[in-house]
């Protein structure tokens, strides 16, 4: 699986000392985090490698191993310096291995990474983003530390700790001579398949005997015959560490594919492998070992994620388990009087207490929470804990679930063995009982100095930039405005002397409170007197702005919600150079743009607009424009299109005049023309010519269409671009003076240029969102409007619909198309089930219809305002077509069928049409006509080939008339705008791959002769070619036919996709006419051309 994985790559290998490179850190700006309560650190993933993180924990958890790698210098090892030095040896793999322990035990950080031993490896980014299996790591990894450690003291590390020998013995029953055979081992692999757990496979492998017998002999050497003898197997030398590898993935060779083995797997925490060795004259203590590590793959054959439990025997971290502070024994009214019933783990403690045995099945556990509490676990805590079962199961140190997950168990005493996962295992070490290790709880014993010296200065350089990251993130800067250095002028706070001189600015520690801030400022302005407000301001247009004060000095600046960047004004809270100053958003200024005609020295009016930028206060009223400008009366019109001259003004009505620039949306930069009411002039629009009243585009009319009586039927309502639907719609109700409740049970729907009401505009869209036109007619009509998960469609009933005899439904988007169907056919009042939907195209023609049954409307892209029809006859199954049958045979002149004997694909079929119809008097110009004749509908399936659906199409009653002797005889066409369109050929070929669409119309052809045509073969047909040209050349057409000669040529054009047509000669003699198409046309088609229409007269 893995091949050369692990050939040492010397110049792949990373230059990284830590302080220096980028696989220090996590992100390019931000140091790694330092490790949590447990003083351990992780691996990082790199993509796929959760296999070998599990795997490389394990061996750095092992004493013995990690004390023998460290044991070796660099004098054995040799140096990362020396790499590209020729004659220098270095073991790159147990250098790279020796750093990433030294990580894991001394290095500050959550996780290290395993960049620079895979790059030792030779691994490339693929093979990081693969999975592998763990068990064959494991023996590839050992066999190329074997390889690279080969000439130093640790050349026999992994056979020391890992080695044993197994012996398989045959004996005899006549001789009793022994036949044995001896195997080493670094792991022993026992099945799972119809075993319950570890020691019952290595009681089938070591223990029982196989018998051969009877059609089973054995041929003993010895006795030089076949005997009956017994075959058996023992472990003569145990390693210190046993690795047991479990096949829990085979091969079923009749499905032919892989699969996971997934049954309940035991084994204990302390075996005896006594009764499994050839030697038992030893100690006891000398066969016992202790579970050390476990390795479990969760997920399928094809993939999974690897994790481990590991037992630090060292003491090299910190166990805390913060769930188990809570009370051992607790009651549901202690937890209801605690108001800890918040916590699920807590709550189903209690439950489980009070059971007999600390048992009760799941089911029954859900039903008791709801009972006790009452609300169910789905709808308090599934959101944030998920499934009950996975609940339970990820909290297997504190509860058990049994094999089949059906009861649960509350544990006594909580343990790192989770049970649940532990079934799933892949991998388990034992080791032998050890003795007290002087590395207890030392990480830094054995450890080289040079990693010691690396490790310290890298904590130290981390510990930096975790300080100067700290600072950075938690500082911002802070720009003072002083409150003296200002005044008040033009409705906006300005500074006295420049900008520069009356701004400070200041890097703050966001961590510290407002008082401290308040502090530092004091210290900073030394001539300061008197009480302080800090006020975060903001520049706008027309000045800067103070907002809202800062209150709370215990408060720290990040729960003040202050940015990074704010102006902050310094002043006393009410007074800036004597003047007093509002604040907050209420009363923002706005810069507004006003224009208004110009006066002349002697007081009246000229024509010359001019424009003028004016302050005015948010909350301030629209009507103060004339008192700021000195005019008595007037009206004032405001521009929705933003830009002076602009169309789109509109008049404020009188009883407007007291709302707010705010409410009125204008912002800054919006531009006010006034023009005073005594004037008869006008105003100046884009075109520089003078208008003499508003705009009519500046109104909506609204027409009473509620059929209930009022004294006006259609009402004229001023808005903007900007004004609400909702609005509009109260206002007209009023307007049209209607009952008060219409306001809870009414919409407005626009009306088009032919009087078809349109699909209700929702309320709270402005006039703009609603892509409403000033002008347009709307009707104030009963019902609400649809919310914003409804549709509003039409529907009607077949395919000739007249616009505006359409009938309405409002139904949810969510809804599916049966469910709908059933909706619109009661609606309708009709009955059956022969009925389906299809969508109206743009061009009011019946669409694709709408299959899929059980979509809902939303997932089919329907839209409010949609047209749905409502259409007679069932939809096929999926899978399946109706297609409607047509006969297509050529008429002539005078409008009697040709007889399809008359009818070839051969030349002998022109000159017999060609002779028809010129014997009969008419003009020579003048085609047989093209005709088309229902003969019914068949039901086909997409898979059917073309021939198929012609043997289909021959049982139609109206078929039997014509006597078509086989399907070889019909040649299909698509039909196209009622007439022969694209030619289907190959009659092997399925319907599915000529792409037809649910809508496709067959007509077939008679012929004389059976043909077959291939796709790269082309079907001329010159009296449809004649009758197309006829449409298109017309006095081309007369000129050829007039001045044909009894024995010349004529010129005829054939068309060539996309854009060239050229001539050629054409002769009445039909064999001359074939040999030029041979060779003109067909070489043509050497370069994909296809000859559209060959015309000859």
């Amino acid at each position: 699986m893995f091949g050369d994985l692990f050939e040492e790559e010397y110049s792949t290998v990373s230059n990284n000392q830590y302080g220096k490179g980028k696989k220090l850190k996590t992100k390019a700006l931000e140091p790694p985090a330092p490790r949590e309560f447990t003083n351990l650190s992780g691996i990082r993933n790199q993509g796929g490698t959760c296999y070998l993180n599990s795997l490389l924990q394990t061996l750095h958890f092992t004493p013995e191993f990690r004390e023998a790698l460290f044991s070796l210098g660099p004098e054995e090892l040799g140096l990362f310096e020396d790499k590209d030095k020729p004659d220098a040896k270095v073991r790159i793999i147990p250098l790279q291995l020796q750093r990433l322990f030294a990580q894991l035990l001394l290095l500050d950080q959550e996780a290290a990474s395993t960049a620079d031993l895979t790059d030792s490896f030779g691994w490339t980014s693929n093979e990081e983003m693969r999975q592998h299996d763990v068990q064959e790591l494991n023996r590839i990894l050992f066999s190329a530390l074997e390889t690279s450690l080969v000439g130093t003291s640790g050349h026999d590390l992994i056979y020391r700790l890992y080695h044993g020998t197994i012996v398989n013995q045959i004996v005899c029953k006549e001789c009793k001579n022994v036949s044995e055979r001896q195997e080493d081992f670094l792991d022993l692999t026992v099945a799972v398949k119809n075993v319950s757990g570890l020691e019952d496979a290595l009681w089938n492998m070591y223990v029982e005997e196989e018998v051969f017998d009877c059609d089973n002999l054995y041929h003993c050497g010895t006795c030089d015959r076949l005997v009956k003898a017994a075959k058996s197997a023992k472990l003569r030398k145990l390693p210190p560490f046993l690795t047991v590898s479990l096949l829990r993935f085979n091969f079923d060779f009749v499905k032919c594919e892989r699969y996971k083995e997934t049954s309940c797997y035991t084994f204990p925490l302390r075996i005896n492998l006594k009764p499994f060795c050839e030697q038992s004259e030893l100690d006891d203590l000398e066969y016992i070992y202790d579970l050390f590590s476990v390795i479990i793959h969760k997920g399928g054959c094809y993939g999974g994620h690897y994790h481990v439990y590991i037992k630090d025997v060292d003491h090299l971290g910190n166990w805390q388990f913060q769930e188990e502070k809570s009370k051992p024994d607790v009651n549901l009214k202690d937890l209801q009087s605690e108001e800890e019933i918040d916590h699920p783990l807590m709550i189903l403690k209690a439950i489980l207490l009070e059971e007999e045995n600390n048992l009760i099945p799941v089911d029954q556990l859900g039903q008791k929470l709801l009972k006790k509490i009452g609300i169910s676990w789905n709808k308090k805590y599934r959101k944030q804990h998920g499934p009950l079962r996975k609940f339970l199961q990820l909290h297997s140190q504190i509860f058990l679930l049994s094999s089949d997950e059906s009861t649960v168990r509350l544990l006594k005493n909580s343990s790192l063995q989770a049970e649940s996962d532990f079934q799933r295992n892949d991998q388990q070490i034992f080791k032998m009982l050890p003795p007290e290790s002087p590395a207890r709880a030392n990480p830094r014993y054995g450890v080289p100095c040079h990693l010691l010296n690396e490790m310290d200065a890298a904590n130290i350089e981390l510990q930096t930039k975790r300080a100067e990251c700290d600072s950075a993130n938690n500082t911002f800067e802070l720009h003072l405005h002083l409150g003296p250095q200002y005044h008040f002028f033009n409705g906006a706070l300005h500074p006295v002397v420049s900008q520069t001189e009356s701004v400070w600015d200041l890097t703050f520690d966001k961590r510290k409170t407002l008082g401290d801030l308040r502090q530092s400022i004091f210290q900073l302005l030394e001539f300061w007197e008197g009480d302080m407000v800090l006020s975060v301001a903001k520049l706008v247009p027309a000045g800067l702005h103070i907002y809202q004060s800062l209150g709370g000095d215990e408060l720290t600046l990040c729960e003040t919600e202050i940015a990074d960047g704010e102006d902050i004004f310094v002043w006393n809270g009410v007074e800036v150079g004597g003047v007093h100053i509002q604040t907050g958003i209420d009363c923002e200024p706005l810069l507004l743009n006003v224009l208004h005609l110009d006066t002349s020295s002697d007081g009246e009016k000229c024509c010359q607009v001019i424009e003028s930028p004016h302050v005015f206060p948010a909350n301030a009223e629209v009507g103060t424009v004339l008192t700021a400008l000195a005019i008595p009366a007037g009206v004032i019109f405001i521009n929705s299109a933003g830009c002076p001259g602009g169309e789109g003004w509109t008049a404020i009505p009188k009883e407007d005049m007291r709302k707010t620039f705010r409410e009125q949306g204008l912002r800054n930069g919006s531009s006010i023309l006034i023009q005073d009411s005594h004037d008869d002039n006008s105003l100046l629009t884009k075109e520089e010519k003078w208008v003499t009243s508003m705009n009519e585009i500046d109104w909506l009319h609204v027409k009473n269409l509620c059929q209930l009586e009022s004294e006006e039927k259609q009402v004229k309502i001023s808005a903007t671009v900007n004004t609400m639907v909702f609005d509009i719609r109260i206002k007209a109700i009023k307007e049209l003076k209607l009952m008060k409740e219409l306001a809870d049970n009414s919409c407005l729907r626009p009306i088009d240029r032919n009087g078809k009401l349109l699909c209700p505009v929702p309320d709270s869209y402005t006039l703009k969102e609603a892509e409403l036109k000033m002008g347009s007619s709307l009707g104030l009509c009963l019902g609400k409007a649809p919310s914003s998960s409804q549709l509003f469609l039409f529907f009607a009933m077949g395919s000739d619909v007249q616009p505006g005899t359409e009938m309405e439904i409002v139904v949810e988007e969510t809804i599916s198309v049966r469910d709908c169907l059933k909706l619109m056919l009661k609606k309708s009042g009709l009955q059956g089930d022969a009925w389906h939907l299809r969508k109206m195209d743009w061009c009011y023609e019946a669409g694709e219809p709408l299959c899929e049954e059980d979509a809902t409307l939303k997932e089919l892209l329907i839209c409010s305002g949609d047209t749905l029809l409502l259409i007679e006859g069932q939809l096929p199954p999926l899978g399946f077509l109706k297609v409607p049958i047509w006969w297509y045979q050529l008429q002539g002149p005078s409008g009697h069928w040709e007889s399809h004997q008359d009818q070839t694909n051969c030349t002998s079929s022109w000159g017999r049409v060609w002779r028809a119809t010129s014997s009969q008097g008419a003009s020579g110009n003048e085609p047989a006509q093209v005709s088309l004749l229902y003969l019914g509908d068949i039901e086909i399936s997409e898979d059917a080939t073309l021939a198929e659906l012609k043997s289909q199409a021959m049982t139609l009653p109206p078929f039997l008339e014509f006597g078509v002797p086989s399907p070889a005889h019909l040649r299909a066409w698509t039909v196209e705008r009622k007439r022969p369109g694209r030619l289907l050929r190959t009659d092997r070929q399925p319907l599915r791959e000529y792409k037809l669409g649910r809508r496709i119309e067959i007509c077939l052809e008679p012929l004389q002769k059976g043909e077959n045509l291939g796709n790269h073969q082309v079907h001329i047909d010159p009296m449809m070619a004649l009758k197309c040209q006829q449409e298109a050349h017309p006095q081309l057409l007369s000129v050829c036919s007039d001045s044909l000669p009894s024995n010349g040529f004529i010129i005829a054009p054939v068309a060539l996709p996309p854009y060239s047509t050229f001539f050629i000669l054409v002769s009445p003699d039909i064999s001359v006419l074939t040999d030029l198409f041979v060779s003109i046309c067909l070489p043509l088609l050497e370069y994909k051309y296809l000859v559209y229409s060959l015309l000859y007269p």
